[in-house]
């Protein structure tokens, strides 16, 4: 007698489209193509200390949920963007994947309906769109890769990307960053350690094989080669911040065998906020400082803003305010122009 002993707690498997078949519908532009490439290498340059003058800013809303309000952001964003390239290196977060500690709305590609129903292979599509769209203004994007499938279907469009501080120590997120195309930042584990996020640049540099899809979804070995533009991103830990001089040198020697001219970034937000979107600005200025002091190991800063300040609840069955988190508390827009241009002109008079 054969009982039934798989899938038993799965009440539904479906297919999704390939990788092939959503790039060939939402196809990259050669402008894009050039955008992405130029960024990528721009970053590489701060990265490896060809370009110690300016600052890599990833700044935008902590997720997407809206795509509207996420194309009027990124028209904001772009001649801001523009004015202070000489200084600023802008990026804008794209954010379509959230890790929850326990459960909670978990991204765009998940559920981009917010209704629960969680039509991934629309959130897929609809996630390569804003891209492509956001691209196509010449604004380059950046997000945290979470899901190892996801990068098939949108890493073409990215010029950097994360892994989180609850997958840093993920040994499938550290084998996947090996194989990806463009500067990685991992973050401080959740805590506040370092050294996960050691451990994980050290493992990305490296090369592995590893189970994954291929560009038809199917499921194949990956061989990568590993890649050398990594460094680890501040974010705090535990309840406590980490980007005071002493935690800033502490992780510039820390990262000193990964042969980096620039291996440290800081977020702004999340533990070294506080969690209080409106201490960005107080973080920024800080390492602004330091960098100004000749802490040259800085190399940017992340910033989570969007066109209203704050962060408002998600329930499917409530009208959402536009232009507002739903999930952390974020800068608004016209703070967020106002610490944009102040640091370009900091820069602009930094001490030799």
């Amino acid at each position: 007698m054969n009982r039934p002993i798989d899938n038993q707690h799965v009440i539904e498997i479906k297919p999704l489209p390939s990788p092939r078949d959503v790039k060939t519908r939402l196809p990259i532009s050669d402008e894009v193509s050039e955008l992405v490439f130029q960024t990528r290498q721009a970053i590489r340059n701060i990265l490896h200390g060809r370009d110690m003058d300016r600052l890599i800013v990833i700044v935008g809303p902590c997720s997407i949920h809206d795509p509207d309000a996420a194309y009027e952001y990124a028209d904001r964003l772009k001649p801001v963007a523009d004015a202070v390239r000489d200084k600023l290196l802008i990026v804008m977060r794209t954010y379509f994947e959230k890790p929850r500690t326990t459960v909670g709305w978990k991204g765009l590609i998940n559920d981009p309906h917010l209704d629960g129903t969680c039509d991934i292979a629309q959130g897929i599509q609809l996630a390569r769109t804003i891209l492509l769209n956001i691209n196509g203004k010449g604004l380059p994007c950046a997000t945290e890769l979470l899901d190892p499938v996801t990068p098939q279907y949108i890493a073409d469009l990215l010029s950097w990307t994360a892994i989180g501080a609850r997958t840093t120590e993920s040994q499938i997120h550290r084998e996947m960053a090996s194989g990806l195309s463009m500067p990685v930042g991992f973050k401080n584990g959740t805590e506040g350690s370092l050294q996960v996020a050691i451990n994980a640049m050290i493992t990305s540099r490296s090369p592995h094989h590893f189970v994954g899809v291929n560009a038809d979804g199917i499921t194949s070995i990956i061989k990568t080669t590993g890649n050398p533009d990594h460094h680890i991103v501040l974010r705090g830990g535990g309840g406590r911040t980490n980007y005071s001089v002493e935690d800033i040198a502490r992780a510039e020697a820390a990262v000193a065998s990964e042969g980096l001219a620039r291996g440290v970034m800081v977020d702004c937000s999340h533990d070294n906020s506080g969690k209080n979107h409106q201490r960005q600005v107080e973080v920024a200025g800080e390492v602004l400082k330091q960098f100004q002091q000749g802490r040259r190991s800085i190399m940017g800063l992340m910033l989570e803003s969007h066109l209203q300040g704050g962060r408002q609840s998600w329930d499917p069955n409530k009208a959402l305010t536009y232009g507002m988190s739903i999930t952390d508390s974020c800068l608004g827009w016209s703070d967020t122009e106002a610490l944009l241009y102040g640091m370009a002109e900091s820069l602009t008079t930094r001490p030799v």
